[in-house]
């Protein structure tokens, strides 16, 4: 069959947007053509710095015949429903529709008869529509029409079947050819087909294949290495960039003065990757990283690449010069002093938040109060808190931004007595940075990073500064997931919504907030502060600063528990809970990259859990149940029952106070009524006890035991007797079906 070939041919095109476009031009093919009535089973895509590109394989010549019906509104209906059938079916007039009659009445329908139409005129249709509204995350104007695209287009080469398609965008040419290597080989060439296309190319010193391109990145660097004894640092995202920024990569190793290795190696490595785009080089003796680099050249070098090596030599030194003067600045003084301190004062972590000193002081009470939770030291967690932000204001990070932290390790450890988990913390409290980034396991770590994000996601719920669907410029969804994983990946038994230190935490924040707008009607915090115990209100106090006596009418503490006020609509505790579905929301992140099914963990949320390890618990036996054959039976079943229960409701024959009361014995008169209301009494209290112990597994095989005796029930009982007492009694019994399942999680929530 047919084959198409489309490259659209410009500047060079930011090497950070070219697989996405790839991604983004195979989609937009795959619907454009697919509405057109055209299926491209594989769309092959391609780019290089100066080309996007796809090839389909086995496109047929045309689109299919369109031979269909189709049925319109009533006869009779309003004009308006007329016109839309119309203009739907491609008619004129209604009297170009059939009218058919059914048992329903008389209906207008339409035979529509198209033949179909050939793929070049449609891709000529698709393009222009593909190009004009292509995703680029930025794009310019052309110098001569409205258009835009990520650089200047030049050229959009189109063939299929052999042929050249003309392609009608304003001010772009669009001839049957492409061009090779800027400096190479800069000629036109004349293209017939993709393997012609891409034959070319190589012999013009272009290589359109990213991952090819990588490959020979990758193979190159390593065997260079290899032949000095040396090793190369991985570095994917580095890998992946350069590979844009190439046509035909050709690697070279080149060598940098030994005296900068006294620096520290992220500096040396940051100076590397970010401003010079090098991949550094390690001694495998040592694992200590050597006087070397390597870098991807996009020209063959008649002197084999020494010029190019021993000019990105300089301009390397040239970097760490600056590096190393930053460097030697900061060392000359320790992390902690009242200079750096005062400077993190005058710095505005958020407008309504305060400054990075006040989120250090936060930071650090929270930090403290969860080491009851991670077993932490709790004078090296204060310690540590104090420290974490201090390099913020180094010359270092200055230049290096994304050095922070590990700046903070390194000065640190260059004092007397430093102590180790103190230099993990420092170093790890911003981690997980993202899904792959990995968790830190020292206890002083885990426990400040916990603080530190959830003073985050705490603070900008509280100032209602959350992330929208296309906005997320706080990170907080990021943190979310942090807060998630350091969860479950140390097993910590956190509640996440009944916990009075984030509760704490909360009124705090609002109370800053409202006291930053200049809002002194804080009257709902105080109410809440005097529900408190004396010792609990003894720390928020601290923590609040509430000075002075209590308004007029609000001294007398109310003796309410901690469950009651969860169970308040106060808005500390409304914020909290809106939090915990957030952070619920990322938890489903999580499991579905896992393989979870996400209505399990809705299934398991709504029961009001709050405990993460928990909840995944709950979830993965749940998974593992439900797969089996009794528990997809059961869940038939449950569903079944909720069905029946729903339609009484709905016709006011049961309501959910009769579901409370007690299923009379005695009037079980069939007997597989009587086996289920048997197996509900040993279930029920077996799977509760399970559940309490937190062993899933064996709650979950407690209900296995009632597949049979249900399936028997809707086989062999009518539910809706005739006799009122005997259908209430039975309706009983399916709710107190559903109440047993219900132990485990709320079934109506699982699909299927």
């Amino acid at each position: 069959m047919p084959q198409l070939l489309l490259e659209f041919f410009s500047e060079e095109i930011p090497a950070r947007m070219q697989k996405r476009a790839e991604e983004d031009l195979a989609k937009a093919l795959g619907e454009k053509l697919k509405a057109a009535g055209l299926d491209a089973k594989a769309i092959k895509t391609f780019s290089s710095p100066r080309r996007i590109g796809a090839v389909i394989d086995d496109l047929p010549s045309k689109a299919a015949d369109v031979n269909e019906e189709r049925k319109g509104p009533r006869v009779g209906s309003p004009e308006q429903a007329l016109q839309g059938f119309l203009k739907g079916a491609g008619l004129t007039s209604i009297d170009q529709a059939q009218i058919v009659e059914d048992k329903k009445g008389a209906f207008y329908v339409a035979r529509i008869e198209r033949a179909g139409r050939e793929t070049s005129a449609i891709v000529q249709e698709i393009v222009p529509e593909i190009v004009r509204a292509f995703p680029w995350p930025k794009s310019m104007r052309s110098g001569s029409s409205d258009l835009t695209w990520v650089r200047p287009l030049h050229n959009i080469c189109c063939v299929f079947d052999g042929k050249a398609v003309k392609i009608a965008v304003e001010g772009v040419g669009s001839e049957a050819v492409t061009w090779g290597h800027r400096f190479h080989a800069p000629e036109a060439m004349p293209v017939t087909s993709a393997s012609d296309h891409a034959s070319k190319l190589r012999g013009a010193k272009v290589l359109i294949e990213r991952e090819e391109r990588k490959t020979i990145i990758l193979e190159q660097a390593r065997k260079l290495c290899a032949a000095r004894g040396l090793e190369l640092v991985d570095d994917i995202g580095l890998l992946e960039e350069v590979a844009g920024l190439v046509e035909w990569p050709v690697v070279l190793l080149g060598d940098m003065d030994p005296a900068f290795l006294d620096l520290p190696g992220e500096v040396i490595r940051l100076s590397m990757r970010t401003h010079q785009k090098y991949f550094a080089v390690r001694d495998p003796k040592t694992g200590k990283l050597a006087p070397h680099f390597v870098t991807v050249a996009n020209v063959e070098a008649k002197d084999g690449g020494k010029a190019i090596a021993a000019g990105n030599a300089r301009v390397l030194s040239a970097r760490l010069n600056d590096a190393r003067f930053f460097w030697d600045t900061d060392r000359k003084t320790a992390l902690d002093t009242p200079e750096r301190r005062e400077k993190l004062k005058k710095i505005v972590f958020h407008q309504k938040l305060g400054s990075v000193w006040d989120k250090v002081e936060r930071v650090k009470t929270l930090a403290v109060e969860l080491c009851a939770v991670t077993g932490a030291d709790v004078e090296q967690v204060k310690r540590a808190a104090e420290l974490c932000k201090m390099d913020l204001v180094t010359e270092t990070v200055g230049e290096f931004p994304e050095l922070q932290g590990q700046v903070g390790r390194q000065l640190y450890a260059l004092e007397k007595g430093a102590n180790a988990s103190i230099a993990a913390a420092i170093e790890d409290h911003y981690r997980p940075l993202g899904p792959n980034d990995r968790v830190p396991d020292d206890k002083v770590a885990v426990t400040l990073a916990l603080a530190d994000k959830l003073d985050t996601l705490v603070g900008f719920w509280a100032i209602d500064e959350k992330p929208t669907g296309s906005s997320d410029p706080y990170a907080l969804r990021r943190a979310a997931l942090g807060v998630v994983r350091l969860i479950l990946e140390s097993g910590l038994r956190l509640p996440l919504f009944r916990n009075p230190v984030l509760l704490i935490r909360t009124v705090q924040t609002q109370t800053l907030a409202a006291r930053r707008r200049g809002d002194e009607a804080i009257r709902n915090i105080i109410n809440l502060m005097l529900k408190m115990d004396a010792s609990e209100r003894e720390i928020g106090a601290a923590l609040l600063d509430l000075s002075g006596p209590a308004p007029e009418g609000e001294s007398q503490r109310r003796d309410e528990t901690w469950d009651e006020i969860f169970a308040s609509n106060d808005s500390s505790v409304l914020l909290l809970r809106a939090l915990l579905g957030f952070l619920a929301d990322r938890l489903k992140v999580q499991l579905r990259d896992q393989g979870k099914r996400h209505d399990l963990v809705d299934a398991v949320f709504a029961l009001g859990d709050d405990d993460l390890v928990r909840i995944v618990a709950r979830v993965e036996a749940l998974d593992t149940f439900l797969k089996t054959e009794d528990g997809a039976n059961l869940l038939a079943g449950y569903k079944r029952a909720a069905n029946i229960l729903a339609a009484e409701e709905k016709k006011g024959k049961w309501s959910a106070e009769e579901a409370k009361g007690q299923v009379d014995a005695k009037l079980l008169a069939e007997p597989a009524e009587k086996a289920l209301h048997e197996a509900l009494e040993k279930a029920l209290p077996a799977a509760r006890a399970a559940v309490e112990r937190e062993e899933f597994a064996a709650a979950m095989k407690a209900l296995a035991g009632l597949r049979a005796p249900v399936d028997g029930f809707f086989d062999k009982v009518l539910v809706n007797a005739p006799e009122a007492e005997i259908r209430r009694n039975r309706l009983l019994l399916l709710s107190r079906f559903r109440e047993a399942l219900s132990a485990v999680a709320d079934f109506s929530k699982i699909e299927g």
